[in-house]
Protein backbone atom coordinates (compact mmCIF):
# COMPACT_ATOMS: atom_id res chain seq x y z
CA UNK A 1 0.00 0.00 0.00
CA UNK A 2 1.11 3.37 -0.90
CA UNK A 3 2.29 5.46 2.13
CA UNK A 4 0.98 8.92 2.42
CA UNK A 5 2.58 12.48 1.79
CA UNK A 6 3.58 11.58 5.82
CA UNK A 7 4.91 8.90 5.21
CA UNK A 8 1.86 7.04 7.25
CA UNK A 9 0.89 3.61 5.71
CA UNK A 10 -2.83 2.44 6.29
CA UNK A 11 -2.44 -1.12 6.73
CA UNK A 12 -2.07 -1.09 10.54
CA UNK A 13 -4.43 0.63 13.34
CA UNK A 14 -2.66 3.84 13.22
CA UNK A 15 -1.94 7.48 15.35
CA UNK A 16 -4.05 9.61 12.53
CA UNK A 17 -3.18 13.65 13.32
CA UNK A 18 -2.53 12.15 16.57
CA UNK A 19 -5.93 10.73 17.01
CA UNK A 20 -5.96 7.23 18.11
CA UNK A 21 -7.86 5.05 15.92
CA UNK A 22 -8.78 1.64 17.29
CA UNK A 23 -10.13 0.23 14.26
CA UNK A 24 -10.14 -0.15 10.23
CA UNK A 25 -9.48 2.56 7.71
CA UNK A 26 -12.03 2.87 5.13
CA UNK A 27 -11.82 5.67 2.35
CA UNK A 28 -9.66 7.94 4.02
CA UNK A 29 -11.61 7.49 7.44
CA UNK A 30 -10.84 5.44 10.75
CA UNK A 31 -13.90 3.75 11.78
CA UNK A 32 -13.73 3.02 15.73
CA UNK A 33 -16.09 1.11 17.97
CA UNK A 34 -17.83 4.56 17.95
CA UNK A 35 -18.55 4.25 14.66
CA UNK A 36 -22.26 3.21 15.73
CA UNK A 37 -22.62 6.20 17.08
CA UNK A 38 -22.23 8.33 13.56
CA UNK A 39 -18.39 9.40 15.08
CA UNK A 40 -16.28 9.46 11.75
CA UNK A 41 -13.13 10.54 12.66
CA UNK A 42 -10.70 12.18 9.51
CA UNK A 43 -7.58 11.02 8.81
CA UNK A 44 -5.30 13.20 6.34
CA UNK A 45 -2.20 10.97 6.02
CA UNK A 46 0.37 13.57 6.82
CA UNK A 47 0.81 12.66 10.65
CA UNK A 48 3.86 13.64 10.36
CA UNK A 49 2.63 17.46 10.20
CA UNK A 50 0.13 17.52 12.91
CA UNK A 51 0.33 17.53 16.38
CA UNK A 52 -3.86 17.25 17.41
CA UNK A 53 -6.80 15.63 16.40
CA UNK A 54 -8.24 17.18 13.23
CA UNK A 55 -11.58 16.15 12.88
CA UNK A 56 -13.91 17.50 9.87
CA UNK A 57 -17.06 16.21 8.96
CA UNK A 58 -19.02 17.15 5.52
CA UNK A 59 -21.90 15.18 4.90
CA UNK A 60 -22.99 14.55 1.53
CA UNK A 61 -26.45 15.50 0.50
CA UNK A 62 -28.78 13.05 0.12
CA UNK A 63 -29.72 12.53 -3.72
CA UNK A 64 -33.81 13.07 -2.58
CA UNK A 65 -33.18 16.23 -0.60
CA UNK A 66 -30.89 17.69 -3.58
CA UNK A 67 -33.64 17.19 -6.69
CA UNK A 68 -36.39 18.48 -4.49
CA UNK A 69 -34.16 21.49 -3.52
CA UNK A 70 -33.39 22.27 -7.79
CA UNK A 71 -37.34 21.63 -8.11
CA UNK A 72 -38.03 24.36 -5.60
CA UNK A 73 -35.77 26.49 -6.82
CA UNK A 74 -37.35 25.83 -10.37
CA UNK A 75 -40.79 26.47 -9.10
CA UNK A 76 -39.61 29.64 -7.93
CA UNK A 77 -38.08 30.39 -11.04
CA UNK A 78 -41.08 29.86 -13.17
CA UNK A 79 -43.66 31.85 -10.60
CA UNK A 80 -40.82 34.38 -10.85
CA UNK A 81 -40.94 34.80 -14.84
CA UNK A 82 -44.97 34.69 -14.39
CA UNK A 83 -45.07 37.54 -11.91
CA UNK A 84 -42.54 40.09 -14.02
CA UNK A 85 -44.82 39.69 -17.01
CA UNK A 86 -47.57 40.38 -14.67
CA UNK A 87 -46.13 43.50 -13.62
CA UNK A 88 -45.09 44.57 -17.34
CA UNK A 89 -48.45 44.72 -18.17
CA UNK A 90 -48.86 46.34 -15.10
CA UNK A 91 -51.30 43.51 -13.87
CA UNK A 92 -49.73 43.18 -10.67
CA UNK A 93 -47.91 46.20 -8.67
CA UNK A 94 -44.26 46.85 -9.33
CA UNK A 95 -42.41 47.80 -6.39
CA UNK A 96 -38.55 47.08 -7.80
CA UNK A 97 -36.83 50.11 -9.37
CA UNK A 98 -36.98 51.19 -12.81
CA UNK A 99 -35.60 53.86 -15.21
CA UNK A 100 -37.91 56.42 -16.44
CA UNK A 101 -38.98 55.97 -20.24
CA UNK A 102 -36.95 59.19 -21.05
CA UNK A 103 -33.56 57.58 -19.67
CA UNK A 104 -33.84 54.51 -21.55
CA UNK A 105 -31.56 55.55 -23.90
CA UNK A 106 -28.91 56.12 -21.74
CA UNK A 107 -26.29 53.65 -20.33
CA UNK A 108 -28.55 51.62 -18.32
CA UNK A 109 -27.80 52.21 -14.56
CA UNK A 110 -30.25 48.89 -13.37
CA UNK A 111 -30.01 45.81 -14.70
CA UNK A 112 -33.18 43.90 -14.57
CA UNK A 113 -32.56 40.41 -14.93
CA UNK A 114 -29.63 40.65 -12.72
CA UNK A 115 -31.96 41.46 -10.32
CA UNK A 116 -34.57 38.86 -11.19
CA UNK A 117 -33.19 36.75 -7.89
CA UNK A 118 -33.87 39.84 -5.33
CA UNK A 119 -37.25 40.54 -7.11
CA UNK A 120 -38.85 36.98 -6.88
CA UNK A 121 -36.99 34.65 -4.10
CA UNK A 122 -35.03 37.02 -1.47
CA UNK A 123 -37.89 39.45 -1.17
CA UNK A 124 -40.15 36.39 -0.06
CA UNK A 125 -38.04 35.65 2.83
CA UNK A 126 -36.50 39.33 3.23
CA UNK A 127 -37.58 39.37 6.98
CA UNK A 128 -35.11 37.06 7.64
CA UNK A 129 -32.29 39.54 7.54
CA UNK A 130 -31.34 43.12 8.96
CA UNK A 131 -33.44 43.10 11.68
CA UNK A 132 -32.67 46.13 13.97
CA UNK A 133 -30.98 45.47 17.44
CA UNK A 134 -31.70 48.03 19.89
CA UNK A 135 -29.08 46.09 22.41
CA UNK A 136 -25.69 44.81 22.91
CA UNK A 137 -24.63 42.15 21.20
CA UNK A 138 -24.40 39.61 23.93
CA UNK A 139 -25.60 36.48 24.83
CA UNK A 140 -28.88 37.74 24.65
CA UNK A 141 -30.22 40.94 22.42
CA UNK A 142 -33.43 43.22 21.80
CA UNK A 143 -34.69 43.62 18.42
CA UNK A 144 -37.22 45.91 17.41
CA UNK A 145 -40.38 44.62 16.08
CA UNK A 146 -41.63 45.38 12.46
CA UNK A 147 -44.22 44.37 9.98
CA UNK A 148 -44.54 44.23 6.18
CA UNK A 149 -48.00 45.09 4.56
CA UNK A 150 -46.77 44.40 1.05
CA UNK A 151 -44.99 41.07 0.80
CA UNK A 152 -41.55 42.36 2.99
CA UNK A 153 -41.02 45.23 0.25
CA UNK A 154 -41.50 47.48 2.97
CA UNK A 155 -41.41 47.74 6.50
CA UNK A 156 -43.31 49.12 9.37
CA UNK A 157 -41.81 49.14 12.99
CA UNK A 158 -44.73 48.43 15.31
CA UNK A 159 -43.28 50.35 18.62
CA UNK A 160 -42.67 47.15 20.27
CA UNK A 161 -39.46 45.41 21.12
CA UNK A 162 -38.96 41.68 21.10
CA UNK A 163 -36.67 41.29 24.48
CA UNK A 164 -33.52 38.72 25.25
CA UNK A 165 -33.99 37.08 22.27
CA UNK A 166 -31.03 34.61 21.99
CA UNK A 167 -27.90 35.39 19.96
CA UNK A 168 -26.56 32.85 17.80
CA UNK A 169 -25.94 34.74 15.14
CA UNK A 170 -22.93 37.59 16.07
CA UNK A 171 -20.09 37.07 16.06
CA UNK A 172 -19.17 37.49 19.88
CA UNK A 173 -16.14 34.76 19.88
CA UNK A 174 -15.11 35.63 23.36
CA UNK A 175 -18.02 37.55 25.04
CA UNK A 176 -15.83 41.07 25.08
CA UNK A 177 -19.04 42.56 23.09
CA UNK A 178 -20.73 44.37 26.54
CA UNK A 179 -21.08 47.42 28.04
CA UNK A 180 -20.10 46.66 31.35
CA UNK A 181 -16.24 45.56 32.82
CA UNK A 182 -13.20 46.29 32.10
CA UNK A 183 -13.19 47.38 28.17
CA UNK A 184 -16.13 49.37 28.86
CA UNK A 185 -14.76 51.40 31.42
CA UNK A 186 -11.19 51.39 29.77
CA UNK A 187 -12.99 52.54 26.67
CA UNK A 188 -15.20 55.60 28.66
CA UNK A 189 -12.15 57.19 29.83
CA UNK A 190 -10.06 56.97 26.58
CA UNK A 191 -13.69 58.44 25.09
CA UNK A 192 -13.04 61.44 27.81
CA UNK A 193 -9.76 61.92 27.35
CA UNK A 194 -9.58 61.59 23.23
CA UNK A 195 -12.79 62.00 21.76
CA UNK A 196 -14.37 59.87 19.27
CA UNK A 197 -12.92 60.96 15.82
CA UNK A 198 -9.07 61.33 15.00
CA UNK A 199 -9.81 63.30 11.36
CA UNK A 200 -6.97 62.69 10.12
CA UNK A 201 -4.73 59.72 8.69
CA UNK A 202 -1.62 58.19 10.30
CA UNK A 203 0.49 59.83 7.87
CA UNK A 204 -0.69 63.02 8.73
CA UNK A 205 -1.67 64.29 11.96
CA UNK A 206 -3.60 61.11 13.26
CA UNK A 207 -1.06 59.19 14.47
CA UNK A 208 -2.14 58.50 18.16
CA UNK A 209 0.33 57.06 20.79
CA UNK A 210 -2.24 54.76 21.45
CA UNK A 211 -2.03 53.38 17.32
CA UNK A 212 1.41 52.88 18.35
CA UNK A 213 0.82 50.61 21.89
CA UNK A 214 -1.48 48.96 20.00
CA UNK A 215 0.45 48.07 16.66
CA UNK A 216 3.19 47.19 19.82
CA UNK A 217 0.61 44.70 21.62
CA UNK A 218 -0.78 42.78 18.31
CA UNK A 219 3.07 42.46 17.00
CA UNK A 220 3.63 40.83 20.80
CA UNK A 221 0.41 38.64 20.20
CA UNK A 222 0.91 37.11 17.19
CA UNK A 223 5.02 36.58 17.83
CA UNK A 224 6.11 38.52 14.80
CA UNK A 225 8.32 41.39 14.30
CA UNK A 226 5.70 43.92 13.56
CA UNK A 227 1.92 44.98 12.96
CA UNK A 228 0.03 47.44 11.33
CA UNK A 229 -3.49 48.55 12.45
CA UNK A 230 -6.66 49.42 10.17
CA UNK A 231 -9.93 51.06 10.54
CA UNK A 232 -11.62 48.67 8.39
CA UNK A 233 -11.56 44.51 8.21
CA UNK A 234 -12.85 44.14 4.87
CA UNK A 235 -10.59 46.64 3.05
CA UNK A 236 -7.29 45.36 5.25
CA UNK A 237 -7.51 42.32 2.73
CA UNK A 238 -8.92 44.66 -0.45
CA UNK A 239 -6.43 47.05 -0.07
CA UNK A 240 -3.42 45.39 1.51
CA UNK A 241 -3.26 42.68 -1.39
CA UNK A 242 -2.98 45.06 -4.69
CA UNK A 243 0.04 46.72 -2.47
CA UNK A 244 1.86 43.28 -2.33
CA UNK A 245 1.28 41.43 -5.50
CA UNK A 246 0.71 43.22 -9.26
CA UNK A 247 -0.08 42.79 -12.85
CA UNK A 248 3.39 41.59 -14.06
CA UNK A 249 4.88 38.16 -13.24
CA UNK A 250 2.58 37.81 -10.28
CA UNK A 251 0.35 34.92 -9.57
CA UNK A 252 -2.38 34.47 -6.80
CA UNK A 253 -3.71 30.93 -5.95
CA UNK A 254 -6.76 31.11 -3.87
CA UNK A 255 -9.18 28.75 -2.43
CA UNK A 256 -12.28 28.79 -4.06
CA UNK A 257 -13.77 29.36 -0.82
CA UNK A 258 -12.35 32.78 0.61
CA UNK A 259 -13.69 35.75 1.33
CA UNK A 260 -15.61 38.69 -0.71
CA UNK A 261 -12.59 41.11 0.68
CA UNK A 262 -9.87 38.25 -0.55
CA UNK A 263 -11.46 38.01 -3.90
CA UNK A 264 -11.78 41.86 -4.60
CA UNK A 265 -7.95 42.29 -3.26
CA UNK A 266 -6.66 39.50 -5.64
CA UNK A 267 -8.82 41.25 -8.54
CA UNK A 268 -7.76 44.97 -7.93
CA UNK A 269 -3.99 43.19 -8.04
CA UNK A 270 -4.29 42.79 -11.70
CA UNK A 271 -2.17 39.83 -10.95
CA UNK A 272 -3.06 35.95 -12.56
CA UNK A 273 -5.41 34.18 -9.96
CA UNK A 274 -5.87 30.45 -10.10
CA UNK A 275 -8.45 28.89 -7.85
CA UNK A 276 -8.04 25.61 -6.03
CA UNK A 277 -10.60 23.22 -4.45
CA UNK A 278 -11.66 24.13 -0.95
CA UNK A 279 -9.06 22.97 1.73
CA UNK A 280 -7.62 20.27 -0.97
CA UNK A 281 -4.00 20.20 -0.83
CA UNK A 282 -3.85 18.13 -3.74
CA UNK A 283 -5.23 20.72 -5.73
CA UNK A 284 -2.90 23.39 -4.43
CA UNK A 285 0.09 21.08 -5.27
CA UNK A 286 -1.01 20.79 -8.88
CA UNK A 287 -1.25 24.54 -9.07
CA UNK A 288 2.34 24.76 -7.63
CA UNK A 289 3.63 22.39 -9.68
CA UNK A 290 2.17 23.72 -13.14
CA UNK A 291 3.03 27.19 -11.96
CA UNK A 292 6.43 26.03 -11.44
CA UNK A 293 6.78 23.70 -14.73
CA UNK A 294 4.77 26.50 -17.07
CA UNK A 295 5.87 29.70 -15.68
CA UNK A 296 3.91 32.49 -17.32
CA UNK A 297 1.15 32.31 -20.05
CA UNK A 298 2.79 32.55 -23.30
CA UNK A 299 6.17 33.40 -22.50
CA UNK A 300 6.98 30.75 -20.17
CA UNK A 301 9.06 32.94 -18.14
CA UNK A 302 8.81 31.74 -14.16
CA UNK A 303 6.73 33.54 -12.25
CA UNK A 304 8.27 36.60 -10.16
CA UNK A 305 6.03 35.77 -7.22
CA UNK A 306 3.16 33.64 -5.72
CA UNK A 307 0.92 33.81 -3.16
CA UNK A 308 -1.15 31.46 -1.42
CA UNK A 309 -4.34 32.66 -0.06
CA UNK A 310 -6.18 30.95 2.31
CA UNK A 311 -8.30 31.72 5.79
CA UNK A 312 -7.72 30.52 9.11
CA UNK A 313 -11.73 29.55 9.85
CA UNK A 314 -13.74 29.33 6.68
CA UNK A 315 -17.20 31.38 7.55
CA UNK A 316 -19.70 29.67 5.78
CA UNK A 317 -18.64 26.19 5.95
CA UNK A 318 -16.90 26.07 9.75
CA UNK A 319 -13.74 24.18 8.59
CA UNK A 320 -9.83 24.93 9.11
CA UNK A 321 -7.59 25.52 7.09
CA UNK A 322 -5.26 22.76 7.32
CA UNK A 323 -2.14 25.04 7.85
CA UNK A 324 0.93 22.36 8.39
CA UNK A 325 -0.19 21.09 5.05
CA UNK A 326 -0.13 24.26 3.28
CA UNK A 327 3.40 25.40 5.37
CA UNK A 328 4.48 22.23 3.79
CA UNK A 329 3.96 23.08 0.13
CA UNK A 330 4.68 26.65 0.08
CA UNK A 331 8.30 26.02 1.49
CA UNK A 332 8.34 23.26 -0.57
CA UNK A 333 7.37 25.36 -3.87
CA UNK A 334 8.79 28.82 -2.68
CA UNK A 335 5.73 30.35 -2.72
CA UNK A 336 4.66 33.27 0.06
CA UNK A 337 1.74 32.67 2.30
CA UNK A 338 -1.43 35.28 3.00
CA UNK A 339 -3.35 33.98 6.16
CA UNK A 340 -6.58 35.35 6.72
CA UNK A 341 -7.47 34.82 10.33
CA UNK A 342 -10.44 37.17 11.07
CA UNK A 343 -12.70 34.54 12.60
CA UNK A 344 -9.69 32.67 14.02
CA UNK A 345 -8.00 34.83 16.11
CA UNK A 346 -8.80 34.93 19.89
CA UNK A 347 -11.41 32.06 18.66
CA UNK A 348 -8.87 28.80 18.26
CA UNK A 349 -5.62 27.61 20.31
CA UNK A 350 -5.06 27.67 23.71
CA UNK A 351 -3.81 30.75 24.33
CA UNK A 352 -6.46 32.24 21.78
CA UNK A 353 -3.58 33.28 19.18
CA UNK A 354 -5.46 31.93 16.08
CA UNK A 355 -5.06 28.72 13.59
CA UNK A 356 -0.81 29.26 14.02
CA UNK A 357 -1.38 28.56 17.76
CA UNK A 358 -4.01 25.64 17.06
CA UNK A 359 -1.91 23.94 15.23
CA UNK A 360 1.50 24.82 17.61
CA UNK A 361 3.02 25.82 14.34
CA UNK A 362 5.64 29.15 14.41
CA UNK A 363 4.59 32.49 13.53
CA UNK A 364 7.47 32.88 10.98
CA UNK A 365 6.33 30.09 8.74
CA UNK A 366 3.31 32.40 7.79
CA UNK A 367 4.25 35.64 5.64
CA UNK A 368 1.40 37.85 6.23
CA UNK A 369 -0.69 37.58 9.04
CA UNK A 370 -3.91 39.16 8.66
CA UNK A 371 -6.83 39.24 11.19
CA UNK A 372 -9.97 41.74 12.04
CA UNK A 373 -10.57 43.29 15.61
CA UNK A 374 -14.45 42.90 14.75
CA UNK A 375 -15.34 39.44 16.28
CA UNK A 376 -13.23 38.52 19.04
CA UNK A 377 -12.15 41.47 20.51
CA UNK A 378 -15.73 43.18 20.10
CA UNK A 379 -14.33 46.29 18.11
CA UNK A 380 -13.51 47.09 14.93
CA UNK A 381 -10.75 47.33 12.22
CA UNK A 382 -8.11 44.95 11.21
CA UNK A 383 -4.20 44.36 11.58
CA UNK A 384 -1.50 42.94 9.53
CA UNK A 385 1.70 41.26 10.99
CA UNK A 386 4.92 39.76 9.56
CA UNK A 387 8.66 40.88 9.38
CA UNK A 388 9.33 44.94 9.79
CA UNK A 389 10.59 44.87 5.93
CA UNK A 390 6.69 43.96 5.41
CA UNK A 391 5.21 46.45 7.47
CA UNK A 392 7.22 49.46 6.66
CA UNK A 393 6.67 48.86 3.01
CA UNK A 394 3.10 49.01 3.36
CA UNK A 395 3.14 51.68 5.48
CA UNK A 396 4.23 54.00 2.40
CA UNK A 397 2.81 51.81 -0.23
CA UNK A 398 -0.91 50.13 0.98
CA UNK A 399 -4.09 52.44 0.25
CA UNK A 400 -5.78 51.64 3.14
CA UNK A 401 -2.88 53.05 5.56
CA UNK A 402 -2.10 56.00 3.19
CA UNK A 403 -5.60 57.40 2.75
CA UNK A 404 -8.00 56.14 5.32
CA UNK A 405 -8.86 57.47 8.26
CA UNK A 406 -6.82 56.30 11.39
CA UNK A 407 -8.89 53.88 14.03
CA UNK A 408 -11.26 55.97 16.44
CA UNK A 409 -9.05 55.98 20.22
CA UNK A 410 -12.58 54.27 22.36
CA UNK A 411 -12.03 51.54 19.74
CA UNK A 412 -8.41 51.24 20.12
CA UNK A 413 -8.92 50.73 23.65
CA UNK A 414 -11.32 48.35 23.49
CA UNK A 415 -9.01 46.10 21.42
CA UNK A 416 -6.16 46.93 23.84
CA UNK A 417 -7.97 46.16 27.00
CA UNK A 418 -9.52 43.07 25.53
CA UNK A 419 -6.16 41.78 23.99
CA UNK A 420 -4.68 42.15 27.40
CA UNK A 421 -7.07 40.12 28.59
CA UNK A 422 -6.69 37.46 26.61
CA UNK A 423 -2.57 37.08 27.09
CA UNK A 424 -3.44 37.63 30.68
CA UNK A 425 -1.58 40.87 30.83
CA UNK A 426 -4.28 42.44 33.15
CA UNK A 427 -3.61 40.49 35.94
CA UNK A 428 -6.92 37.98 36.01
CA UNK A 429 -7.57 34.42 34.50
CA UNK A 430 -10.51 35.83 32.35
CA UNK A 431 -9.40 35.24 28.89
CA UNK A 432 -7.57 32.35 29.73
CA UNK A 433 -11.10 31.02 30.91
CA UNK A 434 -13.02 32.86 28.21
CA UNK A 435 -11.11 30.61 25.41
CA UNK A 436 -11.82 27.21 27.50
CA UNK A 437 -15.35 27.87 27.66
CA UNK A 438 -15.92 28.90 23.74
CA UNK A 439 -13.88 25.67 23.08
CA UNK A 440 -16.20 23.59 25.41
CA UNK A 441 -19.39 25.29 24.19
CA UNK A 442 -18.38 24.24 20.79
CA UNK A 443 -17.80 20.70 21.28
CA UNK A 444 -20.68 20.29 22.92
CA UNK A 445 -23.38 21.75 20.70
CA UNK A 446 -21.96 20.14 17.61
CA UNK A 447 -21.79 17.15 19.12
CA UNK A 448 -25.96 17.36 20.56
CA UNK A 449 -26.71 19.03 16.95
CA UNK A 450 -25.14 15.71 15.71
CA UNK A 451 -26.70 13.57 18.07
CA UNK A 452 -30.49 15.30 16.82
CA UNK A 453 -29.87 13.80 13.46
CA UNK A 454 -28.61 17.63 11.64
CA UNK A 455 -25.85 17.70 8.91
CA UNK A 456 -23.27 20.10 10.33
CA UNK A 457 -20.61 21.00 8.09
CA UNK A 458 -17.08 21.99 9.23
CA UNK A 459 -14.54 21.26 12.02
CA UNK A 460 -15.16 19.76 15.80
CA UNK A 461 -13.41 23.05 16.84
CA UNK A 462 -15.27 25.57 14.87
CA UNK A 463 -17.19 27.91 16.89
CA UNK A 464 -19.12 28.48 13.17
CA UNK A 465 -21.59 25.94 13.03
CA UNK A 466 -23.58 25.00 9.23
CA UNK A 467 -26.59 23.93 10.03
CA UNK A 468 -27.97 22.36 6.79
CA UNK A 469 -31.23 23.37 5.43
CA UNK A 470 -30.88 22.28 1.73
CA UNK A 471 -34.56 23.38 -0.08
CA UNK A 472 -35.55 27.27 -0.25
CA UNK A 473 -39.15 27.29 1.68
CA UNK A 474 -37.23 26.18 4.45
CA UNK A 475 -34.47 29.15 4.93
CA UNK A 476 -36.97 31.55 6.06
CA UNK A 477 -39.22 29.48 7.76
CA UNK A 478 -36.34 28.11 10.02
CA UNK A 479 -35.44 31.77 10.42
CA UNK A 480 -39.05 32.81 11.72
CA UNK A 481 -40.04 29.24 13.40
CA UNK A 482 -36.40 30.29 15.48
CA UNK A 483 -37.64 34.05 16.30
CA UNK A 484 -41.02 32.83 17.47
CA UNK A 485 -39.20 30.79 20.01
CA UNK A 486 -37.19 34.10 21.02
CA UNK A 487 -33.96 32.74 19.42
CA UNK A 488 -32.20 34.80 16.90
CA UNK A 489 -29.96 32.81 14.07
CA UNK A 490 -28.49 33.89 10.43
CA UNK A 491 -29.64 32.16 7.58
CA UNK A 492 -27.86 31.65 4.28
CA UNK A 493 -28.50 30.75 0.79
CA UNK A 494 -27.78 30.92 -2.83
CA UNK A 495 -26.00 33.45 -4.12
CA UNK A 496 -23.72 33.02 -0.78
CA UNK A 497 -23.80 29.38 -1.02
CA UNK A 498 -24.31 26.65 -4.06
CA UNK A 499 -28.00 26.70 -4.54
CA UNK A 500 -28.60 23.07 -2.93
CA UNK A 501 -26.88 24.21 0.00
CA UNK A 502 -28.70 26.45 2.09
CA UNK A 503 -28.13 26.61 5.48
CA UNK A 504 -28.55 28.60 8.99
CA UNK A 505 -24.93 29.63 10.33
CA UNK A 506 -24.73 29.10 13.96
CA UNK A 507 -21.94 31.47 15.90
CA UNK A 508 -21.06 30.30 19.18
CA UNK A 509 -19.55 32.16 22.27
CA UNK A 510 -18.05 31.92 25.23
CA UNK A 511 -20.55 34.37 26.44
CA UNK A 512 -23.23 31.71 26.22
CA UNK A 513 -24.20 29.46 29.51
CA UNK A 514 -25.00 25.65 29.39
CA UNK A 515 -28.50 26.72 29.76
CA UNK A 516 -28.55 29.14 27.05
CA UNK A 517 -27.41 26.71 24.80
CA UNK A 518 -29.70 24.01 26.29
CA UNK A 519 -32.96 26.25 25.77
CA UNK A 520 -31.30 27.14 21.94
CA UNK A 521 -31.22 23.10 21.39
CA UNK A 522 -34.07 22.24 22.47
CA UNK A 523 -35.93 24.61 20.25
CA UNK A 524 -33.87 23.69 17.37
CA UNK A 525 -34.74 19.78 17.73
CA UNK A 526 -38.57 21.20 17.92
CA UNK A 527 -38.27 23.11 14.96
CA UNK A 528 -35.74 20.32 13.14
CA UNK A 529 -38.83 17.76 13.60
CA UNK A 530 -41.55 20.70 12.36
CA UNK A 531 -39.68 21.39 9.32
CA UNK A 532 -38.05 17.53 8.62
CA UNK A 533 -34.61 19.21 8.82
CA UNK A 534 -32.67 15.87 10.31
CA UNK A 535 -31.62 14.32 6.88
CA UNK A 536 -27.94 13.18 8.53
CA UNK A 537 -27.34 9.40 7.61
CA UNK A 538 -23.85 9.81 8.03
CA UNK A 539 -22.45 8.99 5.12
CA UNK A 540 -19.50 11.43 4.35
CA UNK A 541 -17.18 12.41 1.84
CA UNK A 542 -14.01 13.03 2.58
CA UNK A 543 -12.52 16.19 1.94
CA UNK A 544 -8.91 15.38 0.53
CA UNK A 545 -10.51 12.13 -1.68
CA UNK A 546 -13.33 14.61 -3.26
CA UNK A 547 -12.39 14.66 -7.42
CA UNK A 548 -11.10 17.81 -8.45
CA UNK A 549 -11.32 19.11 -12.07
CA UNK A 550 -7.64 19.60 -13.51
CA UNK A 551 -8.61 23.19 -14.96
CA UNK A 552 -6.65 26.67 -13.84
CA UNK A 553 -8.97 29.42 -13.74
CA UNK A 554 -7.14 32.60 -14.71
CA UNK A 555 -9.13 35.81 -14.40
CA UNK A 556 -5.94 38.27 -15.29
CA UNK A 557 -3.21 37.35 -18.00
CA UNK A 558 -0.05 39.29 -18.53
Amino acid sequence: MRPGPGGCCCRRPLRANGCVANGEVRNGYVRSSAAALGQVYHVTQNGGLYKRPFNEAFEETPMLVAVLTYVGYGVLTLFGYLRDFLRYWRIEKCHHATEREEQKDFVSLYQDFENFYTRNLYMRIRDNWNRPICSVPGARVDIMERQSHDYNWSFKYTGNTIKDVINMGSYNYLGFARNTGSCQEAAARVLEEYGVGVCSTRQEIGNLDKHEELEKLVASFLGVEAAMAYGMGFATNSMNIPALVSKVGCLILSDELNHASLVLGARLSGATIRVFKHNNMQSLEKLLKDAIVYGQPRTRRPWKKILILVEGIYSMEGSIVRLPEVIALKKKYKAYLYLDEAHSIGALGSRGRGVVDYFGLDPEDVDVMMGTFTKSFGASGGYIGGKKELIDYLRTHSHSAVYATSLSPPVVEQIITSMKCIMGKDGTTLGKECIQQLAENTRYFRRRLKEMGFIIYGNEDSPVVPLMLYMPAKIGAFGREMLKRNIGVVVVGFPATPIIESRARICLSAAHTKEILDTALKEIDEVGDLLQLKYSRHRLVPLLDRPFDETTYEETED
